[in-house]
């Protein structure tokens, strides 16, 4: 037995090098066996959230109004874009390298040569670290789909489905009805199973009813309303009003937020949050990449969209920022993603495509993303009105787009986790 690691980034090239040789069954067994024997509980109230998008939002807007009203959260959210411990945190908070070792360490213990994925080992250590730290409540965020993930090993006592959409469908099908039914998986019997998805579809519905969840539903069970000063919302039982618009800014935000306060309504005996708490949480929260506007000029977009619906909203929030001049996208993608779908909103709002490759095997090739994207080049149009350039990286592309982008122009990042991420470190680096 060669000896474990003893920094975080020795684990986490540890993890990634298993990774590489196992192929794994999916199914919940493994992971299951190794919760039981790391007695993996929690002492406090669980709310887990899946979706397409709109996950992190909402798990940020929960932590956001519950740490205002006094309470320890422990949060574990994903991916991260610049330390892997982004995905921990312990009353708002990024766990330490310490700390994290520590759960690793727990994990390998308690293995006993189960094989686990990368995804799979860090779930349970990250879980671990949050059930030992104290917590008053533990918020979880699902990494892909639900049924199968490894974050549904654990029992929430409140499920959020936020929205579903086609991505991923190698894994979850290729239809809203089939990826609903995986999202649903984590929805348990004689439990609040909240959707915010304005069109739930059907199997998820179905699904809740034959397990026997508590479904509260949108427009049925709980709703919104807003002005351009202030929004209100309506429950079961609780209404809220005068609300601050939530700090993260694009039109799905208030989805999301209706779905954390119908959460916040199931669980305020347990854990009540006043008026002023929760305003203040809305008014204050912070997500990094979902419509992030980075202070200065140019202005500057990240928004970590992959996939049509994503694009979508990024496009419609684009319309919505008033006029620049030029608009420049620093843009990748994942191969595997429905490219042709994530460009088509995104066509009438970019004016120069800064094309670049990613730091993973499954990215697309930029040279074929800017063949696409040239199609889209409109009739009579000057290189100043249009253009397409690639690059072998998200910093080269985003140098580019700064260096040619005036105080009037507007610079987007979007696509990928990894494009943002690139761009952040970039920043970062060029900070110091």
């Amino acid at each position: 037995m060669s000896p474990l690691p003893t920094t975080l980034p020795d684990w986490l090239a540890l993890l990634e090098s298993r990774h590489a040789e196992t192929h794994i069954d999916m199914g919940l067994d493994r992971v299951r066996a190794v919760k039981e024997r790391l007695g993996l509980a929690f002492e406090c109230p669980v709310i887990m959230v899946a979706g397409t998008n709109g996950k992190g939002s909402t798990c940020a807007m929960l932590e956001s109004v519950l740490l205002q009203s006094g309470y320890r959260v422990g949060l574990y959210i994903k991916p991260h874009f610049l330390d892997f411990n982004e995905r921990a945190r312990i009353n708002g908070d990024m766990a330490s390298d310490e700390a994290l070792v520590g759960a690793f360490n727990a994990v390998e213990a308690a293995r006993e040569g189960t094989d686990l994925t990368y995804f799979e080992f860090t779930t349970l250590a990250i879980a671990h670290l949050i059930s030992k730290s104290g917590v008053d409540v533990a918020i979880l965020e699902v990494g892909l789909g639900g049924r199968l993930d490894a974050v549904n090993v654990i029992d929430a006592d409140v499920s959020i489905v936020t929205s579903i959409d086609i991505d991923h469908t190698s894994y979850l099908g290729d239809t809203r009805e089939k990826i609903g039914f995986e999202k649903a998986g984590i929805f348990r019997p004689g439990k609040p199973a909240i959707c915010s998805d304005p069109v739930p579809p059907q199997s998820l519905i179905d699904y809740a009813e034959q397990i026997g969840a508590d479904l509260w539903l949108l427009g049925r069970d709980f709703n919104y309303q807003g002005d351009q000063q202030q929004w209100s919302y309506g429950g079961r039982s609780q209404r809220r009003n005068s609300l601050a618009y939530p700090a993260l800014r694009g039109a799905n935000q208030l989805l999301n937020a209706s779905a954390a306060l119908a959460a916040l309504e199931v669980l305020r005996m347990q854990l009540p949050c006043g008026a002023q708490e929760t305003r203040a949480g809305l008014a204050m929260v912070e997500l990094p990449g979902r419509f992030q506007v980075l202070p200065g000029r140019p202005t500057q977009v990240l928004d970590v969209a992959h996939n049509p619906h994503a694009s979508a909203t990024l496009a419609q929030n684009l319309g919505n920022m008033g006029f620049h001049r030029f608009t420049y996208a620093v843009f990748g993608i994942m191969e595997d993603k429905d490219i042709d779908a994530v460009i088509a909103p995104m066509a009438g709002v970019i004016d120069h495509w800064c094309v670049t490759r990613l730091d993973s095997p499954r990215s697309a090739e930029p040279e074929a993303l800017a063949d696409k994207l040239r199609e889209l080049r409109p009739a009579g149009a000057k290189d100043d009105d249009f253009s397409v350039n690639n690059f072998a990286s998200p910093a080269e592309a985003y140098a580019n787009a700064l260096s040619r982008a005036g105080e009037n122009d507007r610079i987007v990042v979007f696509g990928s986790f990894y494009t943002v991420a690139g761009v952040m470190a970039a920043r970062k680096s060029s900070l110091h």
